[in-house]
């Protein structure tokens, strides 16, 4: 698999920071961020980090597995993930991701038909005291309304053009 160099460069700075026998500890993050990159972890990659790492591609893929912030399916540029955890929850947290759901047209995992939006129901984002919350690939938005949802998406969809 032919490599980024921005990619490679993170690979292998990841690779230098653990101590000898010990670089399968860069599992996890070499897999974001090659889904980060490629838009999913796929095959290829599962193979380049096993074998970057030492170990087999079906280790790789039993974490691969355990993990839900790890997608073998594209997710859309901008992955919408609105928690329903018992703080969200007891916020409308379950009301605001039906909301996305209807506003987006999709569901759990799911990406629109132009591949601008993906949305996820996720247990908890560790902001209980900002319920609901909800996080935008990696930017967290606390206190959200239906209407706060709303202009954020119309926003996204304006820089998607």
């Amino acid at each position: 698999m032919t490599l980024s160099p921005q990619l490679e460069a993170k690979f292998n700075k990841l690779l230098e920071s653990y101590p000898p026998g010990r670089q399968r500890s860069a599992m996890i993050p070499m897999l974001l961020y090659g889904q980060d990159e490629i838009g999913s972890v796929t095959d290829d990659l599962i193979e380049e980090v096993a074998g970057r790492i030492g170990v087999t591609a079906l280790q790789v893929n039993e974490v691969l597995s355990y993990y839900s912030m790890l997608h073998r399916k594209p997710m859309g540029k901008y992955h919408i993930q609105v928690c329903t955890n018992i703080s969200c929850l007891l916020h409308d947290g379950d009301k605001l991701y039906e909301h996305a759901c209807k506003k987006l047209g999709i569901g759990h995992k799911e990406a629109t038909a132009d591949g601008q939006f993906s949305l996820e129901e996720v247990e908890c984002m560790g902001a209980c005291s900002w319920a609901p919350a909800i996080q935008v690939n990696y930017d967290f938005h606390h206190f959200v309304t239906p209407e706060q949802l709303d202009r954020l998406l119309d926003g996204l969809k304006k820089n998607a053009v």
